[in-house]
């Protein structure tokens, strides 16, 4: 147990250095703040213990608060940091979706296209959510896709789209995680397990459907997702 505990002190303590190293690129002053903020609390319950003649106990206690408010503020500059660098990018919305670890099944780029525009799907208790990021004019029709494709599988559960932006009726990245949380719950946890493997099986299907050997005849188009291995 000892020597896994040491091996893991390392990757920990690079973790830490890099998002300390990511948010003082966006935010210089991160340093100033949290040693100050900790430093600060620990100097007033100290002076606070000379002065009732308790200097150790509320010492410790200065200590214990100021390391913890350091943290916390810390913690929340980094987030705040993180956001502002992937605002805009391909991709934020996924990496946002891609850290939700309770309630949701998550299936990443299930529509896309060559502008990176592209649809992600969420299945949980509130029922089926497709967000999508990109340009907004680009997304509606991808959406809208999304919903007649999946019309026939999830029955009466409710199909949200959100559009991840700062426009108006759009939810920005940083809100959209507890935008997500606060949707309300409409299908039980059976229904939604149910429900996503049904839409998994219909992209499996659809992923795999055969192709033509020979050439195609005239006019004839390739299927959509055809011949795409995983």
């Amino acid at each position: 147990m000892a020597r896994q505990e040491n091996s893991d002190n390392p990757g920990r303590l690079s973790q830490i250095r890099q998002a300390y190293t990511m948010t003082q690129r966006v935010d210089p002053k991160i340093g100033l703040i949290v040693g100050g903020v900790g430093l600060g609390i620990f100097a007033v319950l100290l002076a606070i213990g000379f002065g009732i003649g308790h200097p150790i106990y509320l010492g410790i206690l200065g200590f214990v608060l100021g390391l913890l408010a350091a943290v916390v503020i810390f913690g929340r500059r980094a987030e705040k940091a993180a956001f502002g660098q992937l605002e805009g990018q391909p991709g934020a919305a996924a990496a946002v979706l891609n850290n939700i670890k309770r309630g949701w099944n998550i299936q990443l780029v299930v529509a896309a296209n060559r502008n990176q525009d592209a649809v992600h799907r969420a299945v949980g208790r509130p029922g089926v959510v497709l967000v999508g990021e990109g340009n907004v004019n680009r997304l509606r029709p991808m959406i809208a896709a999304e919903k007649r494709k999946m019309s026939k599988v999830v029955g009466d559960a409710p199909v949200i789209d959100i559009v991840v932006g700062n426009d108006e009726g759009q939810i920005p990245l940083k809100k959209l995680q507890m935008h997500m949380a606060k949707l309300p719950r409409a299908i039980s946890g059976a229904q939604a397990t149910q429900i996503n493997d049904r839409l998994r099986a219909m992209g499996d299907l659809m992923a795999n459907a055969p192709v033509p050997k020979g050439p195609l005849p005239k006019g004839a188009r390739m299927p959509k997702g055809a011949g795409k291995t995983r």
